[in-house]
C-alpha cells in the first residue's frame, strides 16, 4: 500500500468522523423534540392529539422507508441550495441528518415508552405539568435506553456515511469505492472495511457502557 494511499485513508478517516458527529448532532437537534411529540402525543399519553400525532408519524415513516442512496440523488437540489454544492464532506451531512431524523425519532419514542406508567402518574398526582414530566421524569428514566439507541443511531449514520461516497461524499466509502472497487486495489477495500468495523463496534461499545453506567446511577 502506497504512502499516498495510506494519507488518503486517514483523511478518510477524518472525514468519516467529520460526517458522523455532525450529522448525528443535527439528527439529535430535530429528531429528539419529534420523538417526543410521538410520545407525548399518541394515544393515552399527556398530550394525546390525533392529528399532531398522525401528521409526524405518516412524515416520520415516509422519509424512513426511502432507501438512503435514493433520499441522496433526491436531496441533490436543496444540498446544493443549502451549502452550495452537492459533493464533498460538507455536502454529505445534509443527506446523513435528514436521513437519520426519523430513525432517532423512531427510536427516542420507543425508548419513552419503555417508561413504567406509575412514574408518569406519580409525578402528575404532584401536579406536574405534562411537559414538566416528561423532561423531568420520563427522559431521565428513560436516559439508559436513549443512550443505548444513541449508540445504534450513530453508528446507523456511519454506515451511511459509507454509501455517501457514491455521489462524491468523502470519507472511508469514497476511498473504498475510487480505489478498492474501481481500481481493483482489494487490500484498500478490505482495510477500509475493517476501520468501519471498528469504528461501529467501538460507538456500541461506548453506547453499551455508558447505558451501563447510568443504570447503576
Amino acid at each position: 500500500m502506497s504512502e499516498f494511499i495510506r494519507d488518503a485513508i486517514l483523511t478518510g478517516i477524518w472525514e468519516t468522523f467529520v460526517m458522523t458527529f455532525f450529522a448525528s448532532l443535527f439528527s439529535y437537534i430535530i429528531g429528539m423534540p419529534l420523538g417526543v411529540l410521538l410520545y407525548s402525543t399518541s394515544k393515552g399519553r399527556l398530550m394525546e392529539n390525533r392529528i399532531v400525532n398522525a401528521v409526524i408519524g405518516t412524515i416520520v415513516n415516509i422519509t424512513r422507508s426511502l432507501p438512503f442512496l435514493i433520499l441522496l440523488v433526491l436531496l441533490i437540489p436543496f444540498t446544493r441550495m443549502l451549502v452550495g454544492q452537492s459533493i464533498g464532506t460538507t455536502a454529505a451531512i445534509v443527506p446523513l441528518t435528514i436521513g437519520a431524523i426519523p430513525i432517532v425519532a423512531r427510536m427516542v419514542e420507543s425508548s419513552l415508552s419503555e417508561v413504567q406508567p406509575g412514574i408518569i402518574e406519580a409525578a402528575t398526582s404532584m401536579g406536574a405539568s405534562p411537559m414538566y414530566t416528561i423532561i423531568h421524569f420520563v427522559i431521565p428514566e428513560a436516559m439508559p435506553s436513549l443512550l443505548q439507541g444513541g449508540a445504534i443511531n450513530v453508528a446507523t449514520v456511519l454506515g451511511y456515511s459509507a454509501m455517501a461516497g457514491v455521489i462524491g461524499g468523502g470519507g472511508l466509502g469514497a476511498i473504498a469505492l475510487q480505489y478498492g472497487y474501481y481500481r481493483y486495489q482489494s487490500d484498500v477495500l478490505w482495510t477500509t472495511v475493517a476501520l468501519l468495523v471498528i469504528m461501529v463496534m467501538l460507538i456500541q461499545e461506548i453506547g453499551i457502557r455508558m447505558s451501563k453506567k447510568h443504570r447503576k446511577t
